[in-house]
């Protein structure tokens, strides 16, 4: 038989790339830089802009307020509002900014089987796992720390005492970089578990709401029959309550349980052990969960 001889080879004018391999390392900061960015809209269209920064005006509204009375009244030596207690009268704020942007940084992903694309690149499931979920974290913190930010500056404008001030503004520092971590990973959890957004947003509230409304409402009972030693461990089954409790145990934070009944010492190292227990855990299950879902 002849050989075929329409069989052409053309020279369409690409050329082989000879530059750096930029690697994983760089996909990873690349991933992280445009979820950060996507975690307040930017780069999405002007529609994805309006929630993430009306819930990020709504956070810092308040502290503007507070900087302004506590400057208004004659002879104030502090703030009217502790640095610790500021996420905790928010968490509403801070539940609802999470259940809309977590879903969005993953959840997309998973709906339109973009995943092992991901994969397909010079990226394993750690790079793609930690990236999200130090760009969801790193959301949460400017969240929650640039209203602590407005306020300490506020209070040295007020000329209060510096050392006080700069003590309560690193006191609500770590304590908002912890509730970052927490509920970055419980939030992206949920996120991860379903390809539907809604389904997503209803799993996060219902995470942060559900066990938040029944640890209150049976510290409550138990503070009215005197039963005060079980305010301290139904705290542990509610992530704002664990927040509350750690703060309140290491960071010189007034409680917010039922008459300030802060948890003691050896409590509170069984609260930040349960905190550090659910960001490592959180970090293990989207591990998991990716490991299926990048096949």
């Amino acid at each position: 038989m002849a050989p075929d001889t329409s069989t052409q080879i053309h020279n369409i004018g690409y050329r082989s790339y000879e530059g750096s391999r930029l690697g994983r390392a760089y996909a990873r900061k690349s991933l992280f830089s445009q979820s950060l960015r996507g975690a307040y809209g930017l780069g999405r269209s002007a529609k994805s802009k309006v929630l993430p920064m009306i819930l990020f005006a709504v956070m810092c509204v308040p502290a503007l307020i507070i900087v302004a009375v506590a400057i208004a009244v004659p002879g104030s030596t502090d703030l009217p509002l502790k640095y610790t207690t500021y996420a905790l009268t928010t968490q509403v704020v801070i539940g609802l900014y999470l259940a809309s942007q977590a879903p969005q940084s993953v959840s997309r992903d998973l709906r339109f089987k973009t995943v092992p694309l991901y994969f397909s690149r010079p990226i394993e499931r750690a790079d793609y796992v930690l990236a999200k979920y130090a760009a969801m974290a790193s959301a949460l913190f400017m969240l929650t720390a640039t209203p602590l930010l407005i306020m300490y500056i506020g209070s040295l404008l007020a000329k209060f005492d510096f050392a006080h001030q700069t003590k309560g503004f690193g006191q609500g520092l770590v304590s908002v970089l912890l509730l970052s971590l927490l509920f970055a990973g419980l939030g992206l959890v949920m996120a991860a578990l379903t390809p539907r957004r809604g389904f997503g947003v209803a799993a996060v509230i219902a995470l942060l709401l559900i066990p938040y409304g029944a640890a209150s409402t049976v510290q409550a009972v138990a503070y009215s029959t005197g039963s005060t030693g079980a305010i301290e461990w139904m705290g542990l089954f509610s992530p704002i309550s664990l927040i509350d409790g750690v703060q309140a145990s290491f960071l010189g934070a007034t409680s917010a349980f039922p008459g300030q009944e802060a948890p003691s010492t050896g409590v509170g190292v069984v609260y930040l052990l349960v905190v550090l227990g659910l960001i490592a855990g959180s970090y293990a299950v989207l591990m998991a969960r990716y490991r299926k879902a990048g096949l």
